[in-house]
């Protein structure tokens, strides 16, 4: 009998000795979860500072790239201290006259109004009108525009008839270039002095002289709009033989010198109604 109470004593002793073995270690595991889920949130945070961390490098990177491309473009591509020169060539080729750098008024807001609104505020490049071009350029589709006055210039100077991603690449580190050695006016007057109006009309002062027989200073808004929208596609908008989408293409003129604040809308209203020249006649 006793040796039996001895034995269940012992048995008993066991099972709570067992039992709390189990009972420790369950609450062990229990504890070592809520650890675990209370070390989450310091784990997030950390992964997030290391994709943080991956992102900036590559973004230092990026930068770094486009610093060394840019060096080499700037260091291989030419002065563009001999634009001027240029001009005058595309002029005597074609033996057009020069406007001698006076770009009128209602030439320059309107030209500047349809093909590049932000043309004294921006450096050469515009970073909304580069995406713009980038995807039309992508997509085929160059009526998508989004080129500054700069970079027009350059491609008229430096990489005529070429659209391939060297050339455009190079037609941006002219660009920039050209927004280095010149000011604003004078890139001005040398991208209309350079620019086809179409019809055999190279330069703004050729363009007035041809479609109404008049110096650029003497144009009408209404003429100016229509001059402005020929830089786009001058054969497309060519007023002798598609005057309907010649006069589409000024309304757009003229809403965009409304949008940028040139005109007012009563102002382009009655200036698009006037008749564009009463000694010159246009069909088509």
């Amino acid at each position: 009998m006793v040796a039996t109470g001895r034995t269940a004593s012992a048995a008993t002793v066991a099972s709570q000795t067992q039992a709390g073995a189990i009972g420790g270690s369950a609450g062990g595991g229990i504890g070592g979860e809520a650890l675990r889920r209370r070390a989450k949130p310091g784990h997030r945070r950390k992964g997030r500072h290391r994709v943080l961390k991956r992102m900036a490098l590559a973004g230092a990177a990026a930068v770094l790239l486009v610093a060394i491309l840019g060096g080499v473009l700037f260091a291989v591509t030419p002065s563009a201290r001999s634009a001027p020169s240029k001009v005058a060539a595309i002029l005597a080729s074609h033996h057009a006259p020069s406007d001698n750098g006076v770009v009128p008024q209602k030439v320059a807001d309107a030209v500047l109004a349809t093909e590049d609104s932000r043309f004294y505020s921006d450096p050469a490049l515009d970073p909304q009108g580069t995406v713009r071009a980038a995807w039309g350029f992508v997509t085929a589709n160059p009526n998508l525009g989004g080129a500054t006055i700069e970079v027009q210039l350059a491609k008229l100077l430096y990489t005529p008839g070429h659209s391939s991603p060297a050339a455009l690449a190079e037609q941006v580190a002219m660009a920039f270039k050209l927004d280095n050695d010149f000011t604003k006016q004078q890139i001005l007057a040398m991208y209309l002095n350079a620019a086809y109006f179409g019809d055999g009309s190279y330069g703004i002062t050729a363009a007035a002289l041809h479609y109404f027989g008049k110096s650029a200073a003497e144009l009408t808004w209404g003429q100016a709009a229509l001059l402005a929208g020929l830089l786009q596609a001058p054969s497309a908008y060519d007023p002798h033989t598609h005057l309907s989408a010649a006069l589409a293409r000024r309304s757009h003129v003229f809403a965009r010198l409304v949008a940028v604040g040139s005109l007012t809308a009563a102002q382009a209203q009655v200036d698009s109604a006037a008749p564009l020249d009463p000694a010159v006649t246009f069909s088509g």
